[in-house]
């Protein structure tokens, strides 16, 4: 019965049935075929799952993500990141690494990077003579550093599915997503210094300049702050901290003149529109992943990878290649609504 479900939720996504509806209808079907669970269960695990306090950070940080976007925040954060690292070789394309490392600690998703600083960076590579399809390119990977670096969508909704602590899983993404900036720019470095790219030489700015750059940014640099010192100092749940970042990003959109009503209230509306597929997605995500529970899958998993191999490291990069893969072709929530169940009680 079990395969039932995979094969009909596969189909669906073949159809190019949204994720959401494939989940809650490959759930459903599974239930009405096998005729002995009540229908009213699917209700009930859509609306149990959505029962925690640290789910509430969601909406905070989408929320926290477009106040910052359409405040005047992103184009601060550029000059700062050009009068700081536009002397290296590869100029823009480093500041837009630099920039969208900045901007994660603020946005929480990788599409608020691209479509608020992206914008931006990519205009000006542009401007400075770098090929568009290049400047897309980095400004596309760079912005994966947004779910990477807290605060995290991503992060906020696996610790709601696994029930561990949103705090920890903060603080652990500090150094991956550190170590992803160096490797792209890294990366960036060696291609503009074996000519593969063409990269303007822009001069060293002054002290003075980055000096006055930094404290029109220190505004916005205040919320990773905030966010951080509050996580580590224990002041604050991670919930709270999403709240207090949305007040303060109101108030400086306010200060910097960048932010109106009108404009506050479009930018709750597109917030409600995004939060409200988030919650349809990862609601009929909790019945798909209770019917992979009770039919334990993960244990038929685990039994079937240790037949190929014992070794944790292995196991690990098959967990990854294949992952990989399907991010070719799926958005990250519906591959860690689907994955989650399945991969975590493996460990």
């Amino acid at each position: 019965m079990i395969t039932l479900l995979f094969v009909a939720f596969l189909l669906l996504i073949a159809l190019e049935v949204p994720i959401a509806f494939a989940l809650g209808l490959a759930s459903l079907g599974y239930l009405l075929l096998e005729g002995q669970t009540p229908l009213v269960i699917l209700v009930q695990r859509m609306t149990s799952g959505l029962d925690s306090f640290p789910f509430l950070a969601l909406p905070l940080f989408v929320l926290a993500g477009h106040i910052f976007n359409r405040g005047g925040i992103a184009r601060r954060i550029f000059n700062f990141a050009r009068a700081l690292v536009g002397h290296f070789r590869g100029s823009l394309a480093h500041v837009n690494v630099v920039g969208s490392m900045i901007f994660a600690g603020m946005s929480g998703t990788a599409q608020a990077d691209a479509a608020g600083l992206g914008v931006i960076e990519i205009e000006e590579m542009k401007k400075d003579g770098f090929d568009p399809a290049f400047a897309a390119a980095v400004s596309a990977t760079s912005a994966i550093i947004g779910p990477i670096i807290p605060p995290s969508v991503i992060m906020v909704i696996f610790a709601v599915m696994t029930e561990v602590s949103v705090a920890d899983l903060f603080l652990g993404g500090f150094i991956p997503g550190i170590l992803m900036s160096l490797s792209l720019m890294a990366m960036i470095y060696w291609m503009a210094a074996t000519g593969r790219i063409h990269a303007p030489v822009h001069p060293r700015q002054p002290f003075q300049v980055v000096w006055q750059t930094f404290l029109s940014a220190f505004p916005a640099l205040v919320a990773p702050i905030l966010l951080v010192g509050g996580m580590l100092l224990g002041v604050a749940t991670p919930t709270e901290l999403g709240a207090i970042v949305v007040v303060y990003g109101i108030v400086l959109g306010f200060i910097y003149r960048e932010l109106t009503v009108p404009k506050l209230f479009r930018i709750f509306g597109e917030v409600g529109v995004t939060y409200a597929v988030l919650v349809f997605i990862i609601s009929n995500a909790f019945p798909f992943g209770w019917l992979v529970a009770i039919n334990q899958v993960p244990a038929l998993l685990a039994e079937a990878i240790l037949s190929v191999t014992a070794n944790k490291w292995l196991v690990l990069l098959l967990i990854n290649v294949a992952l990989l893969i399907a991010g070719c072709f799926m958005e990250t929530t519906a591959i860690l609504v689907i994955s989650v169940p399945v991969l975590f009680p493996l460990a």
